[in-house]
């Protein structure tokens, strides 16, 4: 009976004892200014349930049993930390105290800077000069890296331009339909309030709130009480694209009635940057107010906008940069003693956005956004009729063609704008008094946009371990497009008439040719396009795999509506009018497989097959002229994979990650202006709109990030990039321009042969090597070695097809061609590779609940101005005699045309919180 009993007593209490012995281990993060470390993420080695700290800093891990436990700390724009400890049998609660998380360099240091302005200009070929992708700061050391060291040389990761890559403010993206860009400028300027994504995923990695593309995520929360309670105010000095930035920003947190306020506004302005001629004078506002109406339920009301005025800067011929140095810009001139730009950009596409957060039951959340857009994005340019073409660097006033001498050339190398004043001034009128046009206009090419959007993101947690999202979105874009007067520099009025053909009308209904000062001219035409998407994605948490899951399928409804009636008679039938409704349907899907080694080592594998249907500006070939559909386009496919091993240790962080990424069907559309001469000699300029479709590419290569703690104070960041981009095809290729009209395959004698070319825009291997020192008294100096290698030139499709070597009036190859001569003239150029050094430092201070911060990163120490950031082959030379005689010039009349960098810059910052 006595062993009964105890036998009883000793399985009754052994569950008491179990119970007893498990225990809630909790503790606060912080950032180095003593402020709570909100929606940190907390992974637990021994446990499937990782935790998010919440709105003070606070997390706990409840019921663990005795035992030794690693627990890893990760928030956007900090340093992951690693905390190890011990839960013994005696211990109910377990206080790990405040764990402090340093600021990233890149957060304090503030220093990017988005600068698109060289895509302003028309005269590029298939690509302008690149712009700087998604620099934003995340916890991964290749990021970091590429983002503000690598990326400040215009280094793509993996090659992955702007097309790619999505921006969302509260699921709404922030791509353009008409080529499927970012443009940054719609939030320029507001620093503060875009400083810490509410999600960044890297490349193909499944995000929750998007299905995404090649190039990763960027999920923007504008909810008024997300942002920290503070006044922040900051100055900067810079002299890159513009002198000075002033910002300010207030955020009132949530007040006891559920109201919470964020305001911020910045200016940007100066005159005096590295390139010549070139200035800024831009603004940003934003704002949002949320009102909590409990727990549950809460709206928010978001406005933000950008106004911008920047001036741009030209590509450039070798010849041109040898006679006038890197700075020299030959878009400007000076009148009445100041420097006028004939190419400015004046953008302004305000957003406004209601979003509703509901929290329905226990786990599951609905997130509803409705937004408008509207504005105008305006790019401005000469225009001349019956005249010389004013462009200084015409390839006729170059010394190399013979008219001018160098010291000519120079004499006259900005545009003269009192000349121009002046032969609109001798042709007001003719012989009988009666009024005339236009010689020399300035005119713009402008973009009203208006769009709706309508985003709804679902999330819920089937299980603990198991959590579901659904997203869906609908956009109404009506985009109109025209060329209107700017400026009549002195003129009665312009001429709308077509010189390229007989002075033919450009709108064959309107007997009106006159056109003044903000009156439309050339050409008007709508956009019409419907977009649907529907993206559902899951995420299932085991002890050792991590398993993500997305799939979406999206519809579009593309057309276009000319406001005018060509007056080329085989254009009149399709200038005007809607034009028949392009449809494309997507689908595709993204998994992510993450089996933890352990608490510090992961093996990670990405793979995305989708489809992307073609942009606006892709479907129509020539739309500022007709409503041709270009031919062959196609949705792209897009196939990429990457596996990946990760190391987050105290002392060691590493990505090692190899990439393989295949692209089909795409289509690329390159629109430049090309002069050409009439029978009497007057130059003309037209705008060749150039096509390849089918064209495949094949992107691969090795990534690698580390940052190793040396001492506790001393980091050594590096990153390493190896790729091979290059297209893997011919392509198919067809032309459409004011002269000529359309011309297709037949014309051009067959395929552009462009297999084994490079893909260009960016260095495909690039490498850095960093040391950082970290202060424990709130300072900190780094320095970073860049090596960048083989960048490649943008190439001319119709160069390359065999047009170029077959006479068209015997249809057989001219005399002497070679295989090697044709080689040699349709060889891809190879840029040499560049080295450079950047330096950056900063100071924290605290002055009781005040902090002042200063930092200032210099780039490109040593100055080295031979870095060719972007180029483009000339469209011109369709011609192998032509073509072969241009190449034996010590300088090529139409030799490429270049961006060089500009060499040593700087940017400093200052600011004060409260």
């Amino acid at each position: 009976m006595i062993k009964k009993l105890s036998l009883i007593s000793l399985f009754t209490l052994l569950p008491a004892s179990y119970y007893y012995a498990q225990t809630t281990v909790y503790a606060y993060v912080k950032g180095q200014d003593g402020k709570p470390v909100e929606r940190a993420e907390v992974d637990l080695e021994q446990s499937v349930n990782d935790v998010t700290a919440d709105k003070i800093g606070y997390f706990q891990f409840v019921d663990l049993m005795p035992g030794h436990y690693l627990i890893t700390i990760n928030k956007p724009n900090f340093e992951s930390k690693t905390v190890e400890f011990d839960v013994t049998a005696d211990e109910k609660r377990k206080d790990l105290g405040v764990i402090v998380l340093n600021n990233s360099a890149a957060t304090d240091a503030g220093v990017v800077v988005i600068d698109d302005s060289a895509g302003d200009t028309e005269d590029g070929g298939s690509s302008m000069q690149p712009t700087v992708g998604l620099l934003s700061s995340g916890r991964d050391a290749f990021q970091n890296v590429s983002a503000f060291e690598l990326g400040a040389y215009w280094f793509r990761p993996r090659g992955v331009d702007l097309r790619f890559e999505d921006v969302i403010f509260n699921g709404v993206s922030m791509s353009k339909s008409d080529d499927g860009k970012i443009d940054f400028s719609n939030w320029g300027g507001l620093n503060d309030v875009t400083r810490y994504p509410y999600e960044n995923v890297d490349n193909i990695t499944p995000s929750e709130y998007a299905f995404g593309n090649l190039g990763g995520v960027v999920y923007y929360n504008t909810r008024a009480s997300s942002f920290r309670k503070q006044t922040s105010l900051a100055y900067s000095f810079t002299n890159r694209s513009y002198l000075h930035r002033a910002m300010a920003t207030y955020s009132s947190g949530l007040t006891k009635n559920g109201w919470a306020f964020t305001l911020s506004a910045s200016r940007r302005w100066g005159d005096k940057a590295i390139i010549d001629g070139v200035y800024q004078d831009s603004y940003a506002y934003f704002g949002a107010i949320e009102k909590k109406f409990s727990d549950r339920h809460s709206i928010n009301l978001t406005g933000f906008g950008s106004p911008t005025y920047r001036a741009s800067n030209a590509p450039n011929t070798q010849e041109v940069y040898d006679l006038m140095g890197k700075n020299y810009n030959s878009f400007w001139g000076w009148q009445d003693g100041e420097q006028r730009n004939s190419r400015i950009r004046k953008v302004f596409e305000p957003m406004f956005m209601l979003t509703d957060y509901l929290k329905l039951g226990k786990s599951s959340n609905l997130i509803n956004t409705v937004s408008y857009q509207i504005g105008s994005d305006a790019r401005s340019r000469l225009d001349w009729f019956h005249a010389a073409d004013p462009n200084p660097t015409y390839y006729r006033k170059m010394p190399s063609y013979g008219l001018l001498t160098a010291d000519e050339f120079k004499a006259q190398s900005q545009i003269d704008w009192n000349s121009l004043y002046m032969a609109n001034y001798l042709n007001l009128n003719d012989m009988n008094g009666k009024p005339r046009g236009a010689v020399y206009s300035l005119v713009e090419d402008v973009n009203k946009d208006k769009t709706f959007n309508f985003s709804s993101h679902f999330d819920t947690h089937l299980k603990d371990n198991w959590k579901l999202n659904i997203n869906f979105n609908y956009q109404n874009l009506k985009s109109d497009n025209f060329r209107r007067i700017k400026d009549l520099l002195g003129a009665n009025f312009a001429y709308n008439l077509n010189a390229f053909n007989n002075d033919a009308k450009y709108n064959a209904d309107d007997d009106n040719v006159e056109r003044r000062v903000g009156d439309r001219t050339q050409y008007s035409y709508m956009f019409t396009r419907n977009h649907y998407s529907l993206n559902v994605s899951s995420e299932v948490d085991f002890n050792k795999f991590n398993v993500v899951a997305s799939i979406f399928s999206s519809y579009s409804e593309s057309q276009r509506n000319g406001d005018y009636r060509s007056g080329i008679a085989r254009f009149a039938d399709n200038s005007k009018g809607k034009s028949a409704v392009y449809d494309a349907l997507d689908a595709g899907l993204k998994a992510k497989i993450t089996y933890k080694i352990n608490g510090k080592n992961f093996i990670v594998y990405n793979g995305a097959f989708f489809s992307l249907a073609p942009t606006l500006n892709e479907i129509y070939i020539n739309p500022r002229m007709v409503d041709y559909v270009t031919p062959g386009v196609k949705n792209q496919i897009i196939n990429s994979n990457d596996l990946s091993y990760i190391t987050r240790g105290q002392i060691l962080k590493l990505r090692v990650t190899g990439f393989y990424t295949t692209i089909s069907n795409s289509t690329e559309i390159a629109r430049y202006y090309a002069d050409v001469t009439d029978a009497v000699g007057t130059s003309l300029n037209t705008l060749v709109n150039e096509a390849m479709t089918g064209v495949n590419k094949r992107y691969m290569g090795v990534e690698v990030g580390y940052d190793v703690k040396i001492t506790p104070t001393i980091n050594a960041i590096g990153a390493a990039s190896i790729g091979e981009y290059k297209f893997t095809s011919n392509a198919n290729v067809s032309s459409f321009d004011d002269l000529n009209g359309f011309r297709g395959e037949e014309f051009w004698k067959g395929q552009a042969n462009i297999k084994n070319y490079k893909v260009a825009g960016t260095p495909q291997k690039a490498f850095s090597f960093g040391l950082k020192y970290n202060s424990p008294k709130y300072w900190w100096v780094g320095a970073s070695a860049n090596y960048l290698m083989d960048q490649y030139l943008d190439f001319s499709a119709l160069n390359k097809t065999p047009y170029m070597y077959i006479d068209p009036n015997t249809n057989d190859p001219y005399q002497n061609v070679t295989p090697e001569l044709i080689q040699q003239l349709t060889a891809q150029k190879k840029f040499d590779d560049q080295f450079m050094l950047n330096a950056n430092a900063g100071k924290s201070f605290l002055f009781g609940k005040f902090r002042m911060g200063i930092s200032v990163s210099v780039n490109n120490i040593l100055n080295n101005r031979n870095y060719v950031t972007g180029g483009f082959e000339q469209g011109r030379n369709v011609s192998f005699p032509a073509a072969l005689a241009d190449s034996a010039k010590e300088y090529p009349a139409f030799g490429p045309k270049l961006w060089y960098d500009r060499g040593r810059t700087f940017f400093t910052n200052v600011y004060f919180r409260f």
